[in-house]
This record gives structure tokens, C-alpha cells and sequence, in this order.
């Protein structure tokens, strides 16, 4: 039997597409709602699923979500083999969980499959566009899969599933344990899902950006002292980008403000790097400026997850959304 959780928090139309993806014949659904306020928890019980209300008191992740609604299959479906786990703003393909299956049957070291996630509207931002470029990762044996993906119950289980705790990149921490057993992940050439980022506007862009630096951080220093580390080289990059190469520009500027002019010149050339390599083209120059920008608001998160880490607060949700 199959399983899926989906989770969300205020998707709107976006859910309702969402659960009009989702297959009703012998799958057992469960939506976890992380404090919506537009009804989405009413959207969901219409369309036949489980509903489960986070507490307000913990602060929201979807790791922590996507656990709730893995311990309501636990306890409600005692024959769930797999489970497919979706985002709320995103819509799955017909025949997806059928492509999944097969390809998990026919490969028992295989723990997690995911296909290509595209985006719904890549055409109606910059921003979206880079997610969609995002999304397209390489087919075959992966590190690890993304938010939306179907695993295997018994290895998931038996992992405990997520770190709730995790702000970001907790598909990778848990891909990263399941490695560490035995298991493999896999990245199969299928369409999977649709995503709408609905992401227009530059501040949107910046806090997702601001996010996956916490991620960073945060991934790193949980998984110190394992066989395996992530997150070790985009720390580097993010800080070298965002905090050390300024910090000798500044330096440089208070000496010889002539030599912080010919320094600082290292952002325009480190932009004309990423977009020849990725073939020179007008939207590769776009992507390679974005991307060099980001490092600052990479470094943002670091900086943040250090001060509450520093200050012993909890990990805030962070949402560009």
C-alpha cells in the first residue's frame, strides 16, 4: 500500500491543485497544515485526506511536518509499503507513483526515487526561471532527492525519519543516513511534479536565499563528526563570496581606495566564469549574476544561524513565501 503526505501552510489554489493530483484508490493521504489561515485544513478533509494541525508552540519546519504526517500512516495504515511525499504547491503526474514503484520493485537497494520537479511558470520571473534550471538535476544514482519524492517506508522508518529540527536541506541529511546503511537514492528520467514558486519579486528570491545559507550551516554542524558531511563546499563558497572577499575590499579601500576599486572588479569576472561555463548564452549571464548576489544573502543565513545558535533560541521558520 502507498502512502503520501503532502504538507503545507497557506498554498490557496495551489493545494487544491495539489490534492486533485494525488490518486485515491488504494493510497492513504494525509495533509499536515503548519498554521494556514485560509482554509486550507477544510480544502484538504473535502478532498479526502487526513488532516493534521501543527502545534503553534514548536516553531514550524517540514521536516517536522512531513514526520507528523509519517507517524499518522504509521498508526493508521500498518501495510504501507511506500510513501510519496509532495509539497503543497506542487502538483504530481498521473503517472508518476506508478513509474516510481516499478523502478523501486525492480530495485530493492533503492530506499528514496524522485523524477524532474518543473516549474509551473518559469516564464513569469527571473526567479522562477532559476528554480526550474534548479530542479534539473542529473539522472542516475543521487546524493540526494528533493521535497517531493517516494521512499520506501521500512528504511525511513527505521531512520526515524527527518530531523525535525532542520530549517533546510533536511532531504539531504536524511539521504546522507540512508546511505550511510546501505541504501541508495536515485534520480530517474520521469516527470514527477509540477512546482509553482510564485516567486516574483526580489525579496522573495533573496530570503529563499537566506534560508539555504542557514541550511548550510545548520546541516554542517549537525552532521559533524560523520563518515559523510554536507554542505562543506558551499560554506566556503558563500563565505568566501559574501563575507571574506568584501572584508579585504573593505580593508583595501580605508589603505589605497584605488586597489579596493581593481579587487572589487573579481564579482564581474567570477559572473563571466559561471555564464561562459554554462555556455555564454543571455539567460546564463543572468543566472551567473544572480547566483554571485546570492553568496551575500548565503552568508546572511550563516551569520543568523550562528546568532541563535550563539544565543540558544530555537531555529526560527524561515519562508520567502
Amino acid at each position: 500500500m502507498i502512502g503520501i503526505v503532502a504538507i503545507g501552510r497557506n498554498e490557496g489554489e495551489r493545494l487544491v491543485r495539489c490534492l486533485g493530483s494525488l490518486p485515491r484508490d488504494g493510497v492513504t493521504t494525509v495533509y499536515v497544515d503548519s498554521g494556514s489561515s485560509d482554509g486550507s485544513r477544510d480544502v484538504a478533509a473535502a478532498a479526502g485526506a487526513m488532516v493534521v494541525e501543527l502545534d503553534l508552540s514548536v516553531p514550524f519546519t517540514a521536516a517536522r511536518a512531513r514526520n507528523e504526517g509519517l507517524a499518522v500512516l504509521r498508526e493508521s495504515a500498518k501495510d504501507i509499503g511506500y510513501v510519496q511525499f509532495i509539497d503543497g504547491d506542487c502538483e504530481l503526474d498521473m503517472d508518476w507513483i506508478a513509474t516510481a514503484r516499478v523502478f523501486l520493485e525492480a530495485n530493492p537497494r533503492v530506499a528514496v526515487v524522485c523524477g524532474r520537479r518543473r516549474e509551473r511558470f518559469p516564464e513569469a520571473s527571473v526567479f522562477n526561471t532559476m528554480c526550474d534550471v534548479e530542479w534539473n538535476t542529473p539522472v542516475g544514482e543521487a546524493a540526494a532527492c528533493g521535497g517531493d519524492a517516494l521512499m520506501r517506508f521500512a528504511p525511513l522508518d527505521e531512520a526515524g525519519g527527518y530531523d525535525s529540527g532542520l530549517v533546510a536541506g533536511e532531504e539531504p541529511e536524511l539521504c546522507a543516513r540512508l546511505r550511510a546503511w546501505g541504501w541508495q537514492i536515485w534520480r530517474i528520467d520521469a516527470p514527477m511534479t509540477l512546482h509553482d514558486a510564485a516567486m516574483t519579486r526580489f525579496r522573495q528570491w533573496w530570503l529563499r536565499s537566506v534560508r539555504s545559507g542557514f541550511g548550510y550551516a545548520q546541516v554542517w554542524t549537525t552532521m559533524r563528526g560523520r563518515a559523510e558531511q554536507l554542505y562543506a563546499t558551499e560554506l566556503r563558497r558563500a563565505l568566501l563570496w559574501g563575507a571574506a572577499v568584501p572584508l579585504v575590499i573593505l580593508a583595501a579601500a580605508l589603505l589605497y581606495w584605488p586597489a579596493a576599486f581593481a579587487l572589487a572588479l573579481v564579482y564581474p569576472l567570477q559572473i563571466a566564469r559561471i555564464a561562459l561555463r554554462r555556455g555564454g548564452a543571455a539567460s546564463d549571464w543572468t543566472y551567473a549574476t544572480y547566483m554571485t548576489v546570492a553568496k551575500f544573502a548565503e552568508t546572511a543565513g550563516v551569520v543568523r544561524f550562528a546568532l541563535e545558535r550563539a544565543a540558544g533560541r530555537r531555529n526560527a521558520p524561515l519562508s520567502y513565501k
